[in-house]
């Protein structure tokens, strides 16, 4: 089976999208589009993404609100045609549920704790849970709102599968130990033998030579 991989294009550059779409075409491994916060919410963003043909794209929009806001949102984007379109779970139970109603065709994919959290900035906020735990927890609420899919750091993934049984998505994935603002990482190699269905790869791909890149994962799953 293919090893699929959500390359983050944080960038609102549409020529650094189209660069990333011809350069990754490759048969060795699925590549998804992961577009966030910037991409969607920049004046070209929107229309470039409802253009896009034959790729999975997950809009990262980490909603994170009211139930019927969550709802309202998750129903002014469905002309865009995404796969995959993500939601804090600490949105609550109720705004959980409502998002996967609300969703059709989407698959609603509950964010845990973010990657760039440790248990210090988690004491920080004002949880008293440690980051596991607190994944544990909130990935119980995430099957139990039925949703499809879940975001977590891959050191978290062989726990979230004893508790959610559907894909798991992995961020926080570097081919070396340079984490930048990521506390959380793993490689890639590490991430799907912990059983992670999908790894978001950005800047270890984006930056420099994208072919090389592309290359260098390929090998490194392959060793």
């Amino acid at each position: 089976m293919k090893s699929k991989v959500f390359i983050a294009c944080d960038t609102t550059k549409i020529k650094k999208i189209r660069e990333i779409i011809s350069k990754t075409k490759n048969s060795k491994i699925k590549i998804g589009l992961k577009f966030g916060l910037e991409f969607l919410n920049s004046k070209t963003g929107r229309a470039y993404i409802s253009k896009i043909k034959n790729k999975t794209i997950f809009a990262d929009l980490k909603l994170h609100d009211i139930p019927n806001t969550c709802a309202s949102a998750i129903n002014a984007i469905k002309d865009l045609k995404v796969d995959y379109l993500t939601i804090h779970i600490s949105s609550g139970l109720e705004a959980l549920k409502v998002a996967k109603k609300a969703s059709g065709k989407i698959k609603i994919v509950g964010v845990t704790i973010l990657t760039s959290l440790n248990n210090n900035a988690l004491k920080e906020i004002g949880f008293d849970k440690d980051v596991k735990k607190l994944v544990l927890h909130q990935a119980r609420l995430a099957s139990k709102a039925g949703l499809d899919a879940i975001v977590c750091s891959a050191q978290e993934v062989k726990l979230v599968k004893k508790v959610f049984k559907k894909e798991i998505i992995t961020p926080g994935i570097r081919f070396s130990s340079k984490a930048n603002d990521q506390r959380r990482t793993l490689t890639p190699k590490q991430a799907i033998s912990n059983g992670a269905n999908w790894l978001v790869i950005g800047r270890d791909i984006t930056k420099g030579n994208i072919q090389k890149n592309i290359k260098k994962l390929i090998d490194h799953l392959n060793k």
